[in-house]
């Protein structure tokens, strides 16, 4: 990656919103607004990675051959594809194209095993597939799927796959005739089986967030970072945004606490998205690294995806100032809450109070409503027009669902004010490092090994990552714990799932909690540990 300062040069034809407003209106629910910054400012990067950078000229191009690619092999409105990569620029590239081509994308977590990318290319329906060399083991498995017409390889040769690159240039680059917008279908995990794609036919296109907006950006000067996954809903959210609203990204690979503080003061970086393992590591540094760059040019940092430590957040604000945003929403849907650092500082801890278009409910274990102050179990209120359901899972998507509201599990509550406090989650759900975990699946893993007869996998409170995963086993006859053992089971967990699903400690029991029906009682086990302060 070159860098370098993103300066606006003099010769390229400047935004100017009034000016364009109609254009805008015209294309942003076409899903082509990135097409007015390629007509304006062509040559100015779009997005920036160690793999290399592509103009806003070039990404308008690229994404308009790549829908011509698709529908060549057939795909019509609706189908999707999938796509297994890091964050480069290709990914930029398929995430422009879904958002014009009336195909819907699916954007894989890479550090998944094979078999894991295999069946969410296949549960999707993805017709058709792009996958990196580098993960070429994932990709080949995933490029089996009997539905797939055309799979694409980005940085080298994977068997049965065309050069990603070498086969868009057979296909026009000129605009699209009949452009419509699209969108992402991410796949979450439930708390029992396998992961399910979060379905949203209905979204709203893009607009560009300008002056007025919380992101107030200002096209061909402002800067955004791109610091988590894309095929994350969050990272990949604020990469689009910033795209549709002519902002260039900086794509960051991997993350590194001092690596985003120079790369913010050599782009002059003024937007960027964190998870609250992020604030502990840049809180961590030296004072002589921290003092080492100018972060002066941020706007705004967001943070969101998992609990950030009231002194956490403090301290952060103290340091960069308050500029420091936080938002509780779904990959399911629902209007969200946000909110800045000065109106967090007075009620420090919340996570906002719900603006007048949104509703939510704190109820009891009986669906009752509770005043405020209770803690209960927060629904929120599903849009009319983007009632979200989980693709192919009808029995799942109605068990979220109570009338008009869903649950995610989360717990909580509303002071007199009605501001949102954040108080815990279903027992189900791990969040370690901003990610999503859900135990049943690292169980179902857990009880293939031999010694092991029963297993409840928890987490545990970990001050860096929020949570880390563990597992609390009991095992069969003739076997018995020793450090070996745990070492055994860490590595066969790791062998068939993704490392950041694996435990990290291993407990044992003599039997675990269950009740008459034989479920298994989650909470009760994670209370053992988190009560005691274990980790």
């Amino acid at each position: 990656m070159v860098e370098r300062c993103l300066e606006v040069s003099p010769s390229l034809e400047p935004f100017d919103r009034e000016t364009h407003a109609t254009e805008l209106a015209r294309r942003v629910p076409l899903g082509t607004t990135l097409s007015l910054f390629a007509e304006l400012t062509p040559g100015r990067p779009a997005a920036l990675s160690q793999w290399g950078d592509i103009s806003f000229g070039e990404l308008d191009r690229k994404a308009n051959q790549l829908v011509r690619a698709l529908r060549d092999c057939g795909m019509q409105r609706g189908d999707g594809f999938a796509v297994l990569l890091r964050n480069r620029v290709e990914v930029v590239i398929a995430q422009t194209a879904c958002l014009r081509s009336g195909f819907r994308v699916t954007p894989i977590n890479f550090h998944l095993k094979p078999d894991e990318v295999a069946y969410i290319v296949a549960d999707s329906d993805a017709k058709a597939f792009i996958g990196e060399v580098e993960l070429a083991e994932s990709a080949e498995a995933a490029g089996r799927s009997p539905a797939l017409r055309l799979c694409l390889s980005v940085g080298g040769e994977i068997p049965g796959f065309d050069d990603f690159h070498e086969t868009l240039t057979g296909f026009s680059s000129d605009a699209l005739s009949d452009p419509v917008f699209s969108y992402s279908m991410l796949y979450t995990s439930g708390t029992t089986g396998r992961p399910k794609g979060v379905y949203r036919p209905n979204r709203e296109a893009l607009a560009p967030e300008f002056e007025g907006t919380t992101a107030d950006y200002q096209p061909h000067s402002d800067c955004h970072l791109l610091t988590g996954p894309a095929y994350h809903a969050a990272p990949l959210m604020y990469l689009s945004r910033a795209l549709v609203s002519g902002v260039p990204t900086v794509m960051m690979d991997k993350w590194y606490a001092e690596k985003t503080l120079e790369l913010i003061h050599s782009y002059r970086v003024t937007h960027t998205h964190m998870v609250p393992t992020m604030f502990h590591r840049l809180l961590r540094l030296p004072d002589e690294a921290r003092s080492r760059y100018d972060v002066s040019s941020l706007k705004s940092v967001v943070h969101g995806a998992a609990p950030c430590p009231v002194e956490v957040k403090r301290s952060m604000i103290e340091w960069l100032g308050p500029i420091v945003w936080e938002y509780y929403a779904a990959t399911e849907g629902s209007n969200g809450f946000l909110v800045g650092s000065e109106e967090w500082l007075e009620k420090p801890g919340t996570v906002g109070r719900p603006g007048p278009d949104f509703d939510n409910k704190i109820l009891d274990e009986q669906g009752n409503e509770l005043p405020p102050g209770e803690v209960g179990t927060i629904f929120m209120r599903s849009p009319e027009k983007d009632r979200f359901s989980y693709y192919k899972d009808d029995a799942k998507t109605d068990g979220a669902y109570s009338g008009e509201y869903f649950t995610l599990g989360d717990h909580g509550y509303f002071d007199e004010d009605g501001y949102l406090f954040l108080t815990g989650r279903s027992a189900e759900l791990i969040i370690s490092g901003g990610v999503n975990i859900y135990p049943a699946e690292v169980d179902q893993r857990l009880l293939q090994h031999a010694a092991i007869v029963d297993v409840c996998t928890v987490g545990v409170p970990n001050e860096e990552w929020g949570e880390e995963v563990k597992a609390v086993v009991q095992l069969g006859p003739g076997h018995h714990p020793t450090e070996e053992l745990d070492r055994e089971i860490i590595d066969f967990a790791r062998a068939g799932l993704a490392h950041y699903k694996c435990p990290r400690s291993i407990t044992y029991v003599e039997g675990l909690p269950r009740l008459d029906s034989g479920k298994l009682q989650r909470a009760k086990v994670r209370a053992m540990f988190c009560d005691s302060g274990e980790s």
